[in-house]
């Protein structure tokens, strides 16, 4: 059962979605090298410290939602229904952040991103942090027994499947497209490997053995 959040939580976030408001309103208006931390403090209406309190740093005010995608593509693993495959779970919730992420509202913003190498740079190495936690949860799956290789790989897979189908001219057949080829990739990727784990250390050998005459 889920902990409602307490007084504190709510206020705390309330104050998050105001900066992130405030800097996104500023940044889509100026743009967003013309507006400074000391600005977007003055528009919520918070010290300069209170922001940081909740951002690192400025570029981490255009990915306001940073953590929760991550959180959710992470829980696409650990809260999937018991037996359920692997990659239509993460294919379900790729498709639902492409949808939020190429809403008409969304494309202002990633203009922006696309129109800044400051940007580009945090995009690329959120993405890449994205990647690693979703490989730490597919990893630590006792049902899913891929190597650490595998693991990373198809993590990476799945977070570039999110970037090439919000550039395709229809991003959600593109998600089903690629996710038709990670799903290959996966199903390759075990049954190989638990083949040769399967193969004692001596009859492999003899079979090199006898190959090699």
């Amino acid at each position: 059962m889920t902990v409602p959040p307490g007084r504190r939580e709510r206020k705390k976030a309330a104050t998050r979605q105001k900066i992130a408001d405030a800097a996104l309103r500023l940044f889509l208006e100026r743009g967003y090298d013309a507006v400074g931390i000391r600005d977007v403090a003055a528009e919520a209406d918070v010290a300069v410290t209170t922001l940081f309190s909740h951002f690192a740093s400025k570029e981490a005010l255009v990915f306001e939602q940073d953590e929760d995608f991550e959180q959710r593509l992470t829980q696409a693993v650990t809260g999937r229904a018991p037996h359920e495959p692997l990659i239509p779970a993460l294919r379900r919730e790729i498709q639902a952040l492409v949808r939020h992420c190429t809403a008409d509202s969304a494309a202002p913003i990633w203009r922006m991103v696309d129109g800044s190498p400051a940007l580009r740079e945090y995009e690329e190495s959120m993405r890449l942090r994205h990647a690693e936690s979703l490989a730490t949860a597919i990893a630590a799956d006792p049902d899913l027994p891929q190597s650490t290789t595998a693991c990373r790989t198809i993590a990476r897979f799945a977070i570039d499947a999110y970037s090439l189908a919000r550039e395709a001219a229809d991003p959600e057949a593109a998600v089903d497209e690629i996710f038709l080829m990670i799903e290959a990739a996966w199903e390759v990727a075990g049954p190989s490997r638990h083949a040769r784990e399967a193969v004692p250390p001596g009859r492999a050998e003899a079979g090199r053995a006898v190959t090699s005459r």
